[in-house]
Order: C-alpha cells, then structure tokens, then sequence
C-alpha cells in the first residue's frame, strides 16, 4: 500500500529511574511529584513539599524496591516498552521510536531520532501507553509532547491515539489476556486500577456540574465521560467481565498507589486485607491501567500485595501480568497505526 505521508511513530509510557542508586531515584521522583499535573498544588508549596519532604523520604525506600524487580537490561518499564516497539516495528513500515514521559529517553530525543530515519517526516503520531484518561497520565503525555514539540519549532504534524479503554480491539487483547487464569479455582478476580485524587476527576470534568457531583455520576451519560478517569475504569472491567461470563460476585474493582487522602476508593491495599476475612481465600488480582508491567505492578501488587493477602488468611493469589508483548495487543497497535496510514482517523485526536 503506498504511503500518502511521511509518517513516524512513538510509544509514550511513564517511566523510570536511570538505575536504582538513590541518586537516580530522588532524580526520577524530583520530576515526576513536581509535574503539575501529578500533583497539582501551587508550585511553590509543591517545591517544599516534593523536594522537601517527599522526595527525601521515598527515594531511598523507591530504591530498595526498584532493586526487587530491576533486571540486567534494566528498569522492566523501560526493557518492556522497548521489546514492544521492536515488536511493533516487524508490523509496520512506519518508523518506530519509544519515549518516557519522566526520565529517558526523552520526547525530543524521540522526535530526533524519527527524523534521522526520515528527514523529510511529515507527521508524528504519538501513542501514549495509558488506556484511560487522567490528567496525571495521559494528558500529562500528551501536553508534554505538545510543548516539546512547539519549543522545538519541527515542522512535522503531531497527532496522538485517543485513550482505548472501550476500543473493540483493546478490550478483545485485554479479555484473552485473562482468559487461561479463569480455568484456575478462584473466589474473585480484583480489578486493581492506579489511583488518583478525587479532585482530578473534578479538574477534568469539562462540563464542570457532573464528575462526583451527582448521585451515580460514572452511570448517568454526559460528555464528561470523555475525560473521566472513573468512568473509563468503569466501562473497561463491565466490557471485559462481560465478555468473559464472570458473574457480579466474582470480580470486584479496588485503586491503588495512593499518595494521601481524598483519593478514588476502596483502596487496594485496604481490600486485601480485608478479603479473606470475608471467605475471598483464592485471589486474582490484574491492573488494567497499566499496558506495561512496572514497579506499581510487580513490587506493589504481585511482591506486598501478595504478603498482605496471604498474611490476611488467604489461601493462594496470583497476579495477571499486563499487556506487555501479547500478540493481539501488538497487533491491535499495529491495526491502528495501519489503519491511520491507510487514510482513517477514527482511533486519532483532531
């Protein structure tokens, strides 16, 4: 199929630290708590907070956990989203780059290296690796890229992949991916999605009168839902529990990674405390909000997650890894991406 644009790819995730040193680490924290958007205090409080008491406090105890999942190519993060650029790349005639929101490699690197492959580039799209709005994961990407984009003054078009969280072929990828660990013995399956203030679903609320304002605000139609983290957490467990026949009584959604109060419950480290107390004895647990695993998926849930459920009473528990390079989530990226060449833009922002 002949190409109508000169067009490059990159795949946006968080991030990591550049080792587990502490250095590293309190560097990594430093940028990612002063982003705005992560914590949206005004900046000078924000200062004193993060690189006063937070910062200091964490970096070394975020150290002693990256060791406990750190590999010998890396930060799993980063040697993940790598394998699914180059697994994505044998799928497309695109060029394809990976960037990190925090930390390297960095968006403008990303740009850069796109263009040394195509000098005369003529749009970028990018594709943040978050299914679900929030403005402290995929806006914040988003927005990143925008500037970064502007301050560099490149001549080539920016577009982005819309958050997926209801997409046909997402929710196909996700659904097959926890099939097999359904044929185990299992009391319930807990959705554990990242947390995130309550406040930001109020910020992102476009409508400004509808997100955590009214009475089963997540079920009542509104264009809020667009960018409600909430609700788009919501509709990707009902669209998979559905297709996957799992009864109301079987699966239950909890938020973890939480920094204060305030934010979205019931809180995952709470519920599996509190599980087997109430005959939940055999656990999966699976984190959606993430494609990639990471340190909030496999120290939080799968290393002290684990602890705290089976020092509660449980009997067995096991987490299902993210996406990461399952084939139909490389080759619904590939879908897309092959499709926008092909001249569609419904998976793409304006």
């Amino acid at each position: 199929m002949p190409e109508t644009k000169k067009l490059g790819v990159i795949l946006m995730n968080l991030g990591s630290p550049d080792s587990t040193e502490v250095k590293d680490v309190r560097k990594y924290l430093s940028e990612f708590l002063m982003d705005g958007r992560v914590i949206d205090y005004p900046f000078l409080f924000r200062k004193i907070l993060v690189d006063g008491i937070i910062v200091p406090t964490r970096s070394p105890k975020s150290a002693e956990a990256y060791k406990t999942i750190w590999t010998k190519e890396g930060s799993p993060l980063v040697v993940l989203t790598k394998q699914l650029k180059e697994a994505l790349q044998q799928q497309l005639s695109l060029p394809v780059e990976m960037a990190m929101r925090y930390g390297n490699p960095t968006v403008k690197s990303a740009f850069n290296r796109l263009l040394e492959k195509m000098p005369d580039m003529e749009e970028v799209i990018a594709v943040p690796l978050y299914p679900h709005y929030a403005m402290s994961s995929y806006e914040t990407a988003v927005e990143w890229a925008k500037e970064t984009h502007a301050k560099n003054n490149y001549s080539f078009k920016l577009s982005f992949i819309k958050p997926y969280y209801n997409e046909e072929n997402y929710v196909h990828a996700l659904t097959e991916l926890i099939r097999p660990y359904l044929q185990q013995d299992y009391d319930q399956i807990l959705f554990s999605y990242h947390g995130i203030p309550g406040r930001h679903i109020k910020k992102s609320d476009t409508t400004g009168n509808h997100c955590l304002k009214m009475e089963d605000c997540c079920n009542v139609g509104s264009s809020a839902h667009a960018t409600c983290y909430r609700h788009q957490v919501f509709v990707t467990t009902k669209l998979v529990t559905e297709k996957l026949g799992i009864p109301s009584n079987k699966f239950a959604i909890s938020f973890q990674s939480r920094l204060g109060k305030g934010w979205l419950e019931p809180f995952t480290d709470i519920r599996l405390e509190q599980l087997p107390k109430e005959g939940i004895k055999k656990l999966l647990v699976i984190c959606p909000a993430f494609v990639s695993d990471c340190l909030e998926t496999l120290e939080e849930i799968a290393e002290r997650g684990k602890k705290t459920f089976m020092d509660a009473g449980g009997e067995s528990y096991e987490m299902i890894p993210c996406l990461n390079l399952s084939p139909l989530w490389v080759s619904t990226l590939a879908k897309w991406l092959n499709e926008y060449e092909a001249g569609s833009k419904e998976m793409l922002l304006a």
